[in-house]
């Protein structure tokens, strides 16, 4: 069968090798998990993991000739350095007791496969695999995979209880494949998604990342959007908010769900869009002639950002750019060259080719009819920041052609004074009213410093 061959041309020479010591020692050993699925699905797989039914100390005896870390040993895991690599060997175990919702309070190491593979949370990543035994499928992963399905093993309810995270690792999983969420699987995430209080907050934002890499969300995020909800409460007053304005067919969500997709699969592009309009609600108006307006939006949707962001612990430089995006997104209209070379000074040339991107998914996902005037003067912005860049515009103090040495050659002493001039200059070069000229630098400063004199 294809898999066989696929993973026998795919197993690196060290998992094999431990395979085969583990084997050779009288253990049953296999590759579990992520590999097999993604084997099966035609995929090079990238991370291998190894189960087996020797225990932890077994394992060690084996591999005495090696250096071997037993951080993992209390649950079972013993990591195996292996020609400059780490490998993991698990031990097959069952768990028991999950009073955190998130790891077991017990582990009990058993010698069967099968009882081990029963643990797991979705049946595609219940298979392991053996050179000479082929495919170990006991919970129908294959099947599954076939016909683009997540499923739990078991009991969906018991799997989520056991751990509440795998509610988003679910979607996760969905958005990366472009797979469906079995019906009574996805009926328990909803029913148990309160679960997801009791997570770190750092593991939701990791999850919440990935998802949003993933390719196919916008389904995802229309079907489970309370889920959403229970991570990022702020998102809630957007669903089914009408916006009353000719320039929307769709309510806040649903827009937003579209922007979504609209924009590559980046984190701070997904998530730059899923707040874009999270402010709109709070600054809903309606004027005399019965037509919505939410000004001020941007900058409200910026400070939500910030907020939801900040407690899940975001890191940075993703909570900086995100927000910046959200808030210059509806604030250009015209992309003149001393606009283009204003925003280009303030967010940076990657910054300012994000905002396009996310101005460009906005205006896609508005109604119809608006879209083409808008994506007019927008492809005129893409041109236009193409053309400042290409000319070698100067946009930042360090692309002038003159420096604070100069000035001092000049006679001006460093202070206030020294930096009031080369600000003057530098907006007058970016508004283009100044030539980024040494010559007209030094005669436009020895102006202003006559000007300061007198």
């Amino acid at each position: 069968m294809r898999v066989d061959r696929d993973l026998l041309s795919w197993m690196p020479d060290s998992i094999r090798q431990i395979l085969e010591r583990l084997n050779r020692a009288g253990f049953a050993a296999y590759v579990v998990g992520g590999c097999v699925r993604d084997a099966l699905l035609g995929r090079r797989p990238h991370d291998w993991d190894i189960c087996t039914s020797a225990l932890p100390q077994e394992v060690v005896a084996c591999f005495t000739d090696r250096i071997v870390h037993l951080t993992g040993v209390k649950h079972g895991t013993v990591l195996v350095s292996w020609e400059g690599e780490g490998v993991e060997i698990t031990t097959f175990r069952t768990e028991g007791g999950y009073s955190d919702h998130r790891h077991p309070d017990r582990v009990t190491f058993v010698r069967s496969l099968e009882t081990d593979l029963a643990r797991r949370d979705f049946t595609v990543n219940a298979m392991a695999y053996h050179p000479d035994r082929g495919v170990v499928d006991p919970f129908g992963g294959r099947r599954d995979l076939k016909k683009g399905f997540i499923r739990c093993v078991g009991v969906p309810e018991q799997r989520f209880q056991e751990d509440g995270l795998r509610i988003l690792r679910a979607l996760r999983f969905a958005a990366r494949y472009g797979f469906s969420i079995e019906g009574e699987t996805a009926r328990a995430m909803e029913q148990c998604r309160a679960l997801l209080d009791c997570i770190a907050v750092e593991r939701i934002f990791q999850e919440l990342k990935g998802f949003f890499c993933g390719r196919f969300v916008r389904t995802l995020l229309l079907e489970h959007r309370d889920i959403f909800a229970q991570c990022l409460p702020e998102l809630r007053s957007t669903f089914g908010f009408d916006q009353r304005n000719r320039n929307h067919c769709c309510d806040v969500w649903e827009h937003t769900v579209w922007a979504v997709e609209n924009i590559a699969p980046d984190p701070v592009l997904r998530l730059a869009m899923l707040f874009h309009d999270v402010g709109k609600p709070a600054c809903f108006a309606v004027d005399a002639a019965g037509e919505g307006h939410c000004n001020g939006h941007s900058t409200v949707s910026a400070c939500i950002a910030a907020e939801a962001l900040t407690r899940l612990r975001c890191d940075g430089a993703t909570l900086r750019d995100v927000t910046a995006l959200v808030e210059a997104h509806d604030q250009i209209r015209h992309f003149t060259r001393k606009t283009t070379c204003r925003l280009l000074s303030r967010m940076g040339i990657v910054q300012t080719r994000r905002l396009l991107q996310v101005m460009e998914a906005d205006i896609k996902a508005q109604a119809p009819a608006t879209v083409g005037g808008k994506m007019e003067q927008l492809l005129e912005g893409y041109a236009r920041v193409d053309a400042v860049l290409t000319a070698g515009a100067c946009f930042t103090k360090r692309d002038m052609a003159l420096k604070g040495g100069d000035l001092l050659a000049m006679g001006l002493r460093p202070g206030v004074l020294l930096g009031t001039v080369l600000d003057r200059l530098f907006q007058e070069v970016l508004d283009g009213t100044l030539e980024n000229n040494r010559d007209a630098l030094l005669a436009r400063a020895r102006e202003l410093m006559e000007r300061k004199k007198s």
